[in-house]
Order: structure tokens, then sequence, then C-alpha cells
């Protein structure tokens, strides 16, 4: 098939040579003819001048080499090329370097054709940048990559827990009347659960976060005043590798406008993952500073660091680099893409520094100081008391998953409260005709009539709008707990419950 550029060299009429002038002048890409014979240019297009930098008048009646378009690097590939369009007199898409006028160096794609004009033959090249394109697809294949790491570690990190959760099961159906064995192994079930838990909600955040779904609920509140907390959450972990933790709160009120939970997980993920990357016996520091328009918060470790080449990466998701010759704390690679995220959604910004390989690490959040000078810290963001219930609660427990049933059913009993248990909605409209309990819990995706409508036919009952409603669901999406509050619940959780919040909002409503 014969090309434009082929066309060119029996050109016949004046109406193809307009067409073909104004190819070469409205080009985005490089157009350049030189003289096979001796090389030099015999002219380019303004698509070469935009590309390389290089004016026309300074280009035509030299050669490339001349010129200085061609790197160091690369000669191999350039001497194939030449061979290659000497051979077919043709090239079509070749790969490779061009030097920009200001030194940069640019990935092209050439193609070229030789032709006789007026008896010459002539080289015409069309250059096109694919600087771009090449950076994008290699981003891509990288994303891919890191893709096909993380589910591969994703299952590794699954497949850890479910193993003593199942040797723990099978021995407890052996061993029903040894109570100490029971007490052993329903710990280790309780504790294996408890890290699958933390790795699906890290999976949840993460999705919630990059899709924007994420709603903060900012309050006035001093970063001092929640650092106990953080700090309980990673203690297992810091008492295990017996690290050396050092607090140090700042001076004065340390004000930010924040998420307090969404602030606990910043600083919790930060510590988790000093612990992982810190040796035993090392040494972890958390310190909050002052400064004149922001508010840092720092942990810094003595442990393995982050090589150079990694300092860029380590807040990407997906990215969990091998900073330890063992992967024994495991997790997902996930912390630091948070805290990165929700340090953004509270306008802050976060940077990782390391002086190499060995040298430990420091994790740095900034967040826009809070003025409040009359406020007391005290003020700002009073503890939440967990008390036993002034009375026993009555209380409904409706899901058809018998199992998690019973199992909540025992703990809320454990705790002193009445519990009536059923596993459909008629068995719950008939406990709701013998009498209306205090408190409903109610499994959201139930198989007849769902949570929602159950909810709502409690609320037209006479009573009904005096008991308390909680929502049990595996979805935790904003709009799911918008549309289980319209139904007429007061409060919405996740499961697997988190205990000693059930306990801690159970107590309020005994109060």
């Amino acid at each position: 098939m014969e090309t434009e550029v082929d066309a060119l060299a029996r050109l016949t009429s004046a109406s193809e040579l307009e067409i073909y002038r104004r190819i070469f002048y409205a080009s985005p890409d490089y157009i350049a003819f030189s003289r096979l014979s001796d090389g030099c240019f015999i002219d380019v297009n303004p698509g070469f001048e935009r590309l390389l930098g290089f004016r026309r008048e300074d280009v035509i009646g030299r050669t490339s080499y001349e010129v200085g378009i061609w790197p160091e690097f690369g000669a191999d590939q350039r001497l194939a090329y030449s061979r290659k369009l000497l051979q077919e007199r043709a090239v079509r898409d070749y790969p490779g370097y061009l030097r920009c006028a200001d030194g940069r160096v640019i990935e092209v794609e050439a193609s070229a054709n030789i032709v006789e004009i007026h008896g010459e033959e002539v080289l015409i090249a069309i250059v096109r940048d694919v600087t771009e394109r090449n950076r994008a697809a290699a981003a891509l294949r990288e994303a891919d990559r890191r893709k096909d790491e993380f589910l591969a570690m994703l299952a590794h990190e699954l497949r850890n827990p479910i193993a003593p959760i199942s040797m723990a099961a099978q021995l407890l159906m052996g061993a029903p009347g040894d109570a100490a064995r029971v007490d052993q192994l329903s710990q280790v079930i309780a504790r294996q659960v408890g890290h699958m838990v933390g790795l699906v909600d890290d999976l949840l955040d993460v999705s919630r976060v990059t899709r924007g779904l994420v709603v903060l609920e900012p309050h006035a509140l001093d970063l001092n005043m929640l650092l106990i907390d953080a700090v309980e959450q990673v203690r297992p972990l810091l008492d295990a590798r017996r690290h050396i933790l050092t607090v140090t709160p700042s001076e004065g009120p340390a004000c930010v406008s924040a998420d307090r939970s969404r602030m606990v997980q910043i600083v919790a993920n930060l510590l988790n993952n000093a612990a992982k990357y810190t040796p035993e016996g090392g040494a972890i520091s958390l310190t909050i500073s002052l400064q004149p328009e922001h508010v840092e918060l720092a942990v810094s470790d003595n442990g393995i660091g982050i090589a150079p080449t990694l300092l860029s990466q380590v807040f990407d998701l997906f990215t969990q680099a091998e900073r330890s010759p063992d992967r024994s704390q495991g997790g997902l690679g996930l912390g630091l893409a948070l805290v990165k995220s929700l340090t953004e959604l509270h306008r802050g910004t976060v940077c990782a520094s390391s002086a190499g390989v060995g040298q430990g690490s420091r994790f740095a959040v900034r967040l826009p100081r809070l003025f409040l000078p009359d406020m007391a810290p005290g003020q700002m963001q009073p503890e939440l008391l967990a008390h036993a219930p002034a009375h026993p609660l009555r209380i409904l427990l409706v899901d058809d998953n018998v199992d998690a049933a019973d199992t909540l059913a025992a703990f809320l009993k454990d705790a002193g409260h009445q519990v009536t248990v059923r596993h459909d909605v008629s068995g719950a409209l008939d406990a709701l005709e013998a009498g209306m309990p205090e408190i409903c819990i109610f499994d959201i995706g139930l198989p007849d009539v769902d949570g929602y409508s159950l909810a709502r036919r409690v609320r037209a009952l006479p009573g009904g709008q005096d008991c308390r409603l909680l929502g049990l669901s595996g979805y935790g999406h904003e709009r799911d707990r918008a549309r289980a509050l319209q139904a007429g619940f007061d409060q919405y959780f996740v499961k697997p419950v988190d205990t000693g919040s059930l306990m801690s909002l159970l107590a309020q409503w005994a109060a």
C-alpha cells in the first residue's frame, strides 16, 4: 500500500503539493527532509522545532550529528535502524531516543522512507514523542504487578488465621468438658478473628477512601488527648516485640479540627508501621510539636529504615516493599496509604524520611492548627466511659444466622441483659406481640423481610417509638447506614460487632 510519504515522490499537480505543504506545517509530529548522500537537513517542520527546541535556521544544511540530537547511549539501536532503512528503504514506528536543545532526552517512534525527488534520494522522517505514553504504559504494568503481588499477599494473610481457627474448632469439639482447654482455644479463635477483622477493615477503609465515600465528623480537639487511645491499640504488638515507646506531648494544647476516630486510626497506623519494622527491643517515639500554623505529629524509630528508592512510594496503595528479610509481622501494606488519604482529608500533609537502610525512619503528619484560646484541653473531647448497665435491658435479637445470634445472645446475657432470640421475621413479630422490648437488635439481611421493613413495623406498633433499634449488617457503605437511619434505626453496626462499642452504647441506653 502506498503511503503519504511514498506519494510525495510522484507529485504532479499544484493541488497535491498544497495538500502536502499543509500537512508538513500543521503536523504536531517532527517531519524532516534530509539528503541521503551527506545526511544534511533540507527542511524541517514546526513540529521539529516544538519537539526538540532547535530552530529551523540552525539545522538546515547540517547533519543530525552536528546538530546534536543523538544522546550518548543507544548507538547500537541507531545502527540497527540505519541498516534496516537502507535495506528496506522504509521503517515504521522504530523506537529510539532523541536529545532536545535543553538537554532533555525523550523517547520517540520514528517512521522513515527513502524516496527519489528530482533525481536525488531523500530521507523523509516522521518522529513522534512517546515519552508520556511509554511512561503511562510502564505505570500500568507496575500497577498490575503490584496488584498481583497484593492479591497473593492478601490470600496468604487470610489463610494464616483460618488455619488455627479451623484447628481450634476441631479441638473444641473433642474437649467439651475441659474448661481450661476450651478457654485456651477460645482465646486462639478470638485473636485470629480479630486479625481477620483488621484485614477486612483495612480493605473496606481503603475502598471507601479511594472512592471518596469517607465522611469526616470534625470536632475541635487536642491531639494530646487521643494518644492514649492510639497507643492502646498497638500496645500488644509493642509489648510482644519489647519495644521502648516514648510519648512526648506538646507543651500547650495541640488544637486541630479533626475526626477523633480517624485521627486515632492515623496515629495507630503509624505506630503499627514503626513496630513492624523495628527489631525487638528497639526504640519508638511519638511526639507532638507546635508550629506557627500547624501541629506536627511525628513517629520515629531506630528500625531497619527505608531505601531511598522506596521513600517516594511508601504511601502508594498496594506498596509493601521488602523492608525486612522476613514478613513475620504480616499485613497488607495498606496502613500508610490510609494514613496519607485520611491526613489529606483533614487538609494536612504527611511525609516520610530516612537516612537509609538500617538508619531508622520518621513519619510526620502536619495538620492546620486551630486557635481556641478560651477552650481548655479537657473541654474538647470528654472521655467516653463504659459503665455497667443501671438495670438489665430487655433485648430482642433477630438474626437468621443461628451461630451468630446465639453467640451474641450469650455475650449479652453474660453482661446481665435479658435476651430473646428469633431467627425469622414471623418469630420476631410473635415476640413483639408478647411484649415490646427495650432494645431490638435486627440483622438487616433477613431472608423473608429485610431488617429495614422490620424496623418500620416496630415503629408502627404501640410503644414502638420508645424502643431503641440497632441494625447489624455486613455492609459498611455510608448509603447503607443512611438507609438504616431512615428506616427508623437508632444505631447501625457493621459485622463483626465491636463488642466494646456495643457495650458502651447499651450502657448509655440503660442509663
